[in-house]
């Protein structure tokens, strides 16, 4: 069965949307088949879809022709008989394209009792859909009182538009359920008594009449809305934990809900077909079975059914009609969840969270880290998202990787489940020893068990802080024996900024392009990458940006002679594990002491056993002036930072009774954290971890340099010891060019010239969009290789900061070679899956 459907535009925008196709679709013919005065003719309907092949979860099939009638509900409102003519000539049309049956979409408020009169005149069957409407918003209700743990008997609902179709068939199906229901009617006083003849009278002690919802926002939380003129609802009135189901159209909220998290607005009167379901050949499955209006669905249903029959006309929808199109519904494959809002999915928690509003227990807040899995996960992930990062909570659910770990061992990790990952990130680093190692977690129990203070401040020099001060000093690069003990990275790399302003009397600092070095406003402004600083500046004075490894450029700069401190990495790590040549190390120390200019390296990444040796400037035998560690100094455990610098230097800084409190730390260098990175310490040199991470570094760069020859995609691997990159492509520039070009060669009209006709800031606009998304598109290439890893491998890796298109790869040191070849396998069975992208 062939049907036709007639909808129109619920807001301003959608029928700006709606004017655009019409004359876009005019101007495609005309190109094609020359000038016709009558293509500019006016329009009845605009033509928008023709479903050529729809098949249903059952089998069942039909085709149909939606088109719109450009006229929003207020203009429609306005001139009622002249739009009732113009849905009669409207079906009629559509009946002259072959349709058995039509639907009339969000015209209820314009045909209600009319609907026979259009029958009538027009021969065909119509119906309003408002049946399946009223049933998804029912099921909605339904949906949301399960949630948030109220039965149905307990419930009091106010129900906007009664007496409308939608509204009346809603309050006779949760009548019998024993729903308290505030009726919200436009009508007088005077109006009571008819306005309950509706409803039989065993309901009538359940309900009230209301002429505005004046006496609903304090005290009603649960709201259906089905009105015919819209905006009815001020967002900013309704009480904290309110439920609306919105099955108006135009919606009955007005804008600016959704800048409130302690309400909800359901996308009320929708279905969404099943995957059973096919719209017929969509490219880039773009089928429209998402968040369909129950009026298209409705009509859609009936014609997979064959049913050419008013289905829906008039005030009064037979509650046992709306529940057997429900059922039809769901046998085809179309159902009322998941429920949206703002026609994104809701997910269960959002609702939980709503429910200590409604005198409903909330959601069990779990403490035992023993309580079963999946309850512990969803606690877990929620509070992460509700208190933590709803951005990041969402990126983890993009991805796939909503895991919560419990356990960890060497170069594993355990999440709630209990299956197995193979940590190929280590907390960017922090993680060389690997994850608790025994050694340190004893040492860590017997400083507990021996009451060892950990903060004593200026009463007394710590114990254990002093001694770690002393193990640095002797295993750090020559020259650097006083430290200063932190809290992380960025702090260490700050404690270094102000040591070398201090210690000089030059007043600029040079960092590098692509560096990272931290967070903090300090080591932000020597941060080589503008996403990371754009929202903070202005961030601190006369720090310039030169080249990475470019000698030339840095000699240039130190000539000027007012550069108190040069900062750089010896490997970029977040800069995509970006490498020097060999011998620059030992070029910049040379001009750095030519030039009175001090060298600040930043070993936090790097240092630690990570490359091969100790510290990576061991590389080229060379010592900076200032060291900054951190990340694996305590082996993971307990949060710490170094920094370390020559005698001279903070001599020059704060070596007088004026100066030498100038930089302090409240946490910093307590003796907890001192004990754990001596215990750290211990683990690197005597299981030679350095030695460790030269050997199987290197088994494990020779595996994947195989597969970069291999696979196109893996564009290059690169690094020293353990920290490997491995930088993939995905090259799909003009990819969406050559798409557009390719599909409008093949339609009669002159796309090339309309295109040419475009003001060239029009064009600009398209053509940066085009390479912003192709960017786009090709960064979530690697994303997808991540996510194969961890699903279908049990590996975990993840991008640098700095550039999304380069897999960090930064186990612990600790890795066996059988654990680099399980990499190694995962990895080219993955490029396998996907050597569909290589070309």
């Amino acid at each position: 069965m062939k049907f036709g459907f007639i909808a129109h535009p619920t807001s301003k925008d959608l029928l700006h949307q709606v004017k655009l196709i019409d004359m876009a679709g005019r101007m495609l013919e005309e190109q094609a088949s020359g000038y016709d005065a009558d293509r500019w003719r006016r329009r009845n309907l605009v033509p928008f879809i023709e479903f050529t092949r729809i098949v249903s979860a059952s089998g069942a099939q039909c085709e149909g022709i939606l088109q719109f009638m450009p006229l929003t509900a207020e203009q429609m409102l306005s001139q009622p008989r002249r739009i009732a003519e113009r849905v009669v000539e409207g079906v009629n049309a559509l009946k002259g394209q072959g349709a058995e049956l039509v639907g009339l979409g969000g015209f209820t408020s314009i045909v209600g009792n009319r609907g026979l009169q259009t029958l009538e005149r027009t021969q065909i069957p119509v119906t309003t859909g408002n049946s399946l409407t009223a049933y998804a918003a029912y099921m909605n209700l339904l949906d949301v009182l399960s949630a948030l743990e109220i039965p149905p008997e307990k419930a009091e609902v106010a129900v906007l538009g009664y007496p409308g179709s939608i509204a009346l068939a809603i309050v006779c199906l949760l009548a019998p359920l024993g729903c308290r229901l505030r009726l919200v009617h436009r009508g007088g006083k005077q109006q009571v008594d008819t306005l309950l003849e509706y409803l039989p009278s065993p309901f009538h002690r359940q309900v009230t009449l209301h002429a505005g919802l004046e006496d609903c926002y304090e005290q009603v939380r649960l709201f259906v809305a089905a009105t015919s003129s819209g905006g009815v609802i001020d967002p900013r009135r309704l009480a904290c934990g309110s439920v609306v189901v919105d099955a108006a159209l135009p919606k009955d909220m007005q804008p600016g809900w959704e800048k409130r998290d302690d309400i909800l607005v359901i996308d009320g009167g929708l279905v969404s077909a099943t995957e059973a379901v096919n719209f017929g050949a969509m490219a880039l499955g773009l089928g429209p079975k998402r968040n369909l209006n129950g009026c298209l669905a409705e009509t859609m249903i009936l014609a997979l059914e064959g049913r050419a029959e008013p289905f829906s006309i008039g005030r009064e929808l037979p509650a046992d009609k709306v529940l057997e199109i429900g059922r039809i519904a769901e046998r085809h494959g179309f159902l009322p969840h998941p429920m949206a809002s703002r026609g994104e999915s809701v997910d269960e928690v959002r609702l939980h969270e709503l429910r200590r509003f409604h005198g409903a227990r909330p959601p069990a807040a779990v403490h035992d880290l023993n309580a079963g899995s999946q309850a512990l996960r969803s606690e877990v992930l929620r509070c992460f998202g509700t208190h933590i990062n709803p951005i990041l909570r969402e990126f983890y659910e993009f991805n796939h990787v909503e895991r919560v770990f419990n356990h960890g061992q060497g170069c594993w990790l355990t999440d709630l489940d209990g299956r197995r990952y193979l940590d190929f990130v280590a907390g960017y680093g922090c993680l060389n020893t690997g994850h608790n190692h025994p050694a340190i977690a004893a040492r860590l129990q017997d400083f507990l068990t021996q009451q060892h203070p950990t903060f004593v401040q200026y009463l007394s020099a710590p114990l254990h802080a002093s001694l770690l001060a002393k193990r640095l000093a002797e295993l750090a690069p020559a020259g650097l024996e006083r430290v200063f003990l932190s809290n992380s990275g960025t702090e260490a790399m700050e404690a270094a900024l102000k040591l070398a302003l201090a210690a000089s009397d030059k007043p600029t600092l040079l960092y590098c392009t692509n560096g990272y070095h931290g967070k903090t406003l300090g080591a932000l402004s020597v941060t080589g990458r503008e996403k990371h600083r754009k929202v903070f500046e202005p961030l601190l004075p006369r720090c310039e940006e030169i080249p990475f490894a470019d000698v030339s450029a840095l000699r240039d700069r130190l000539l000027k002679g007012d550069v108190a401190a040069f900062i750089m990495e010896p490997i970029q790590g977040e800069g995509g594990v970006t490498m020097a040549p060999d011998g620059y190390l030992r070029v910049v120390r040379d001009l750095c002491t030519e030039h009175e200019c001090l060298w600040v390296l930043d070993e936090i990444q790097t240092g630690l056993g990570r490359t091969g040796k100790m510290f990576a400037c061991q590389w080229e035998d060379v010592s900076p002036d200032i060291l900054v560690l951190a990340k694996s100094l305590s082996g993971g455990l307990v949060p710490i930072g170094a920094t370390l610098s020559s005698k001279e230097v903070w001599q020059c800084a704060y070596g007088n009774i004026d100066r030498f409190a100038l930089h302090t730390s409240t946490f910093g260098g307590g003796n907890f954290a001192a004990a754990a990175a001596m215990a750290a310490l211990d683990v690197i040199e005597h299981e030679d971890l350095p030695g460790n991470a030269a050997l199987v570094g290197a088994h494990l760069r020779q595996g994947l340099e195989e597969l970069a020859r291999k696979h196109y995609f893996i564009k290059e691997v690169r690094g020293r010891g353990l920290m490997i990159a491995i930088e993939f492509q995905n090259d799909v520039s003009d990819g969406i060019e050559a798409f557009v070009r390719d599909m409008t060669s093949r339609m009669p009209a002159k796309a090339a010239a309309t295109y040419r006709m475009m003001p060239s800031k029009a064009r600009e606009h398209l053509e940066a969009a085009m390479r912003e998304l192709e960017s786009t598109l090709a960064d979530m290439f690697v994303l997808r290789i991540m996510t194969k890893l961890s699903q279908e491998h049990g590996i975990l890796t993840f991008v640098t900061a700095n550039n999304s298109r380069v897999m960090r790869i930064q186990p612990p040191l600790v890795l066996s070679q059988a654990e680099a070849d399980r990499f190694i396998q995962a990895l080219g069975e993955v490029c396998e899956d996907l050597s569909t992208f290589e070309s």
